[in-house]
């Protein structure tokens, strides 16, 4: 698909822009190709159109650079769309940045690790017809969750954990009030809930982590009262060092703080766990912070996903039935 057209689309149909409204698109350098696939589509469409470039940064970025926190501050644009790089290391720093923009009501498109080739062929490379038969695939599933209070994962890899939802909502980023919600990941593609944060315990084993991307070998979490074990935990040196520092950014960092099924037929298993997440028939659970979400509670300055891959999930209600809706990442709606 043309990256522009898929910008488009997803302008029109998730951010439901219209002619006239504004918008401002915060980008790093290495990101202009994707940038100006937002700005041309942006100003197709009529949106007063404004690019602010990041310069590359010396290490990791740890804050909001004093030039961009004024800009964001003295501008009040209807959208805002970050276009940023993706690593664990930075997600304090996108975490102010979000904080920053939605300080009032707006509609923010966050993209970190977003790239080209997801506008052309992966999760973002969306006509109108995929984005309709997504949001009937995640009014289902919203349907089948509703008066869940439990859900159990298991899958191939070793994964076996359960965790409470009960009095907290699912809600899908593919069909948004945006009279509610200030902001979502771009690419959409989940239904999620911010879980009873003490809740969750067995064992996570992930093929993938937010910030890292893939693992040979997998990781292995073992989780109880809602916390991960971070210093028992199972993967790659070097994925290990990258999660293990996350985790302990702070005293929350390694509490439970979303759990989520992806329902995005395009999304593939790639380097950037921004399309992974989404795959169709996959879950993830994240640790971090979720106060953005319905019920949420965990105010950390973190936040990590974990993608398990062919889950079963079963899912208990409040009158002590039981329902298996995914199976081996097959959906049984």
């Amino acid at each position: 698909m043309d990256p522009a057209e898929a910008a488009g689309n997803a302008l029109k149909f998730v951010l439901e822009a219209v002619p006239g409204e504004s918008i401002l698109i915060v980008a790093d350098e290495e990101k202009a190709e994707v940038a100006e696939a937002f700005s041309s589509a942006s100003i197709s469409l009529g949106l007063w159109t404004r690019l602010f470039t990041l310069e590359p940064p010396q290490g990791y970025r740890k804050a909001v650079p004093p030039h961009l926190r004024e800009l964001v501050i003295s501008n009040r644009p209807d959208i805002y769309m970050n276009l940023l790089r993706g690593p664990a290391e930075e997600v304090g720093f996108r975490i102010e940045l979000i904080r920053l923009e939605t300080r009032r009501r707006v509609r923010l498109a966050h993209c970190p690790g977003v790239t080209l080739d997801m506008l052309a062929n992966g999760a973002l490379a969306l006509a109108e017809r995929d984005y309709s038969e997504m949001k009937q695939l995640a009014q289902e599933l919203l349907a089948t969750l509703q008066d869940a209070v439990e859900v159990r994962v298991v899958s191939p890899g070793g994964a076996d954990f359960t965790l409470l939802v009960e009095g907290r909502e699912f809600f899908t980023d593919v069909e948004l009030d945006w009279r509610s919600l200030k902001w979502i990941n771009l690419p959409v593609g989940e239904v999620m809930v911010a879980p009873v944060e003490s809740s969750m315990s067995g064992k996570l084993v992930a093929e993938a982590a937010g910030g890292v991307g893939p693992v040979e070998g997998g990781i292995t979490i073992q989780v109880s009262r809602g916390r991960a074990d971070v210093e028992n935990l199972e993967c790659s040196p070097e994925a290990k060092e990258v999660i293990q520092r996350v985790l302990k950014a702070d005293v929350q960092a390694s509490l439970l703080g979303e759990f989520a099924i992806g329902v995005n037929r395009k999304a593939r298993v790639v380097e950037e766990f921004l399309e992974s997440e989404k795959v169709y028939g996959t879950v993830h659970v994240a640790f971090g912070s979720n106060r953005d979400f319905p019920g949420g509670r965990n105010t950390s300055k973190s936040h990590i996903d974990f993608l398990i891959l062919k889950p079963t999930v079963t899912v208990k209600y409040r009158d002590g039935s039981t329902r298996e809706i995914l199976a081996e990442g097959e959906f049984k709606l």
